[in-house]
């Protein structure tokens, strides 16, 4: 009988790391947003009817006072649903913010520094294909009003009324009405919005191409391809609770990654029951079957060697289902978030308790992090001098490198009286 969810070795999950985009869609990816480039609000609405988002003369940028006309087209308990969470993500990016400062400090001959200055106008891509993610709104759209951002537009295709009321919400000036790498491009080129300085937030795959195809035109937060979770688990750990862990990454898209790493074999055969049962009245059971057959088990003999290839799977999630949870998240650096004892879902998180869901996936978590108030903070440097002690030696090396020019501009300095 076929496993639902595939064992694996220790070896062969370490060549499981998978790339953001393959080359073929970065390829699509880029002729759709040079469409929309060369072409215009034509070429966007004839890709946004192209891939249903919109129909032949519906409208697709909807403006703030729409946005707030949306409050009264969703019930009471909803609209207060929406407005808890994005206090309580807009607690969470203040906490944050109040940890950055701008910086002043002495340097031989004056003093040097670093402001901090948000991003100017920002651009939240917000995922509304199978399911419309009126979280994603919040996540993206609260952070960025908290930093200070002047300008903040979403684009998400086929938005909900919900959605609508998400972004009201949040803060958002305007949403444009369509999705996929058309509205990437739109948001970057001011196609039908004014243009953007960065551009955030998940999304399918070419959505996630179109922003690096863009990257250096245009900032990005970084590049989420499907979602993916490690769970590790020892022979403490309730079956039940990391199978329902395991199924809620599952259930976002056939192309999720769920992963158990266990020191403790029964549990293998446990989760596999508790996978079949659960996934019996599970409402999305057929997205989530595909998924589990993308992830994998493994079997490894120790904590150190859990750690080991948690740290080299570098996972959008991780969760520590695991005795003295703390112990073993020190031997741990990288991870987009970490959720530590059994107790902490990862759908918490998901659904707006602070921390932020969008999160670096496909190995990137060893480079960057997920997305933050700080993701639209600049910190640029400053120099006051008033006694050019270092000239000299700044000459020198520039002579060094062959800049005469360079090493002159400096010693004027040296000399001037």
């Amino acid at each position: 009988m076929k496993s639902i969810m595939p064992l694996l070795t220790l070896e062969e999950a370490r060549r499981r790391r998978r790339p953001a985009v393959t080359a073929e869609v970065l390829e699509q990816a880029r002729d759709i947003v040079e469409q929309v480039r060369s072409d215009g609000e034509p070429a966007l609405r004839r890709l946004a009817e192209r891939f249903g988002d919109t129909h032949e003369g519906t409208p697709i940028v909807i403006d703030r006072d729409e946005l707030a006309s949306s409050l009264n087209r969703i019930d009471d308990a909803t609209r207060d649903l929406l407005r808890r969470t994005a206090g309580r993500i807009e607690t969470f990016a203040g906490s944050q913010l109040e940890t950055l400062r701008p910086l002043d400090t002495e340097v031989p001959g004056g003093r040097a520094g670093h402001e901090l200055k948000p991003v100017r106008s920002v651009g939240a891509y917000a995922p509304g294909g199978r399911h419309p993610l009126p979280s994603s709104v919040l996540m993206t759209v609260v952070p960025a009003r908290v930093a200070g951002v002047r300008e903040v537009w979403i684009a998400s295709p086929r938005p909900s009324a919900v959605t609508l009321a998400a972004a009201s919400i949040a803060g958002a000036d305007g949403l444009l009405a369509v999705g996929g790498a058309q509205a990437i491009a739109a948001l970057a080129f001011g196609t039908v919005s004014p243009a953007v300085d960065m551009i955030v937030g998940p999304g399918n795959a070419w959505v996630t191409a179109a922003k690096k195809h863009l990257f250096g035109e245009v900032g990005i937060d970084g590049l989420a391809g499907p979602s993916e979770i490690v769970v590790i688990a020892d022979e403490q750990s309730d079956a039940g609770v990391v199978a329902a862990d395991l199924l809620a990454q599952a259930e976002h898209d056939t192309m999720a990654e769920p992963i158990l790493i266990t020191t403790h074999e029964p549990l293998i055969g446990q989760v596999e029951a508790q996978l079949a049962r659960q996934l019996q009245d599970l409402a999305t059971s057929n997205v989530a079957s595909a998924a589990l057959q993308r992830g994998f088990m493994v079997l490894v003999a120790s904590r150190d060697e859990a750690a080991s290839l948690a740290d080299h799977l570098a996972p959008e999630h991780l969760a520590l289902h695991v005795d003295q949870p703390d112990a073993l998240a020190a031997d741990i650096d990288s991870y987009g978030s970490l959720f530590i004892g059994a107790q902490a879902a990862e759908a918490l998180a998901d659904y707006g308790i602070g921390p932020n869901h969008v999160l670096p996936t496909g190995g990137g978590a060893r480079f960057q992090s997920g997305l933050s108030v700080m993701t639209y903070i600049r910190t640029p440097t400053w120099l006051r001098i008033d006694d050019a002690v270092t000239a000299k030696d700044a000459a020198h090396l520039a002579r060094l490198e062959g800049l005469d020019a360079h090493a002159r501009a400096a010693l004027a300095r040296a000399e001037a009286p």
